[in-house]
């Protein structure tokens, strides 16, 4: 077993379940969308160019979604903390998933990519 799927099945429930239904839904976004281990995290590229990644935060104990362009978007729920670059959307495991906005805000960054903006290998 590798690094990426071993990861989602070390964590323990409920941010497991979390993790791994955060994990469809990114993949779901496109089909040029892939799963990477990369840092020693699990990332999400798209054509080879990491836009997302998944965690659980250290302090919070909470999966979270982090966008690698975060500083880019404005949006309350996205948190900033002390990364210059990247956002996190923090995730109660113990709630259903908000996935009208995870994939409201995917869209976002993917249009993002898709533009052009964001230089793609």
């Amino acid at each position: 077993m590798n690094a990426l799927d071993n990861f989602y099945l070390n964590q323990e429930e409920p941010a497991k379940s979390c993790l791994l239904a955060l994990r469809e839904i990114i993949l779901a976004q496109d089909n040029e969308v892939s799963n990477a281990w990369k840092y020693g995290m699990p990332f999400f590229c798209y054509r080879g160019k990491m836009f997302c990644y998944v965690w659980v935060h250290k302090k919070y104990g909470q999966p979270y979604l982090g966008i690698v362009e975060g500083n880019r978007f404005t949006e309350s729920f996205l948190i900033q903390e002390k990364r210059s670059r990247m956002k996190i959307m923090l995730l109660d495991p113990k709630k259903d998933l908000p996935v009208r906005r995870i994939n409201s805000l995917l869209k976002k960054v993917l249009d993002l990519y898709r533009s052009g903006i964001i230089k793609i290998n």
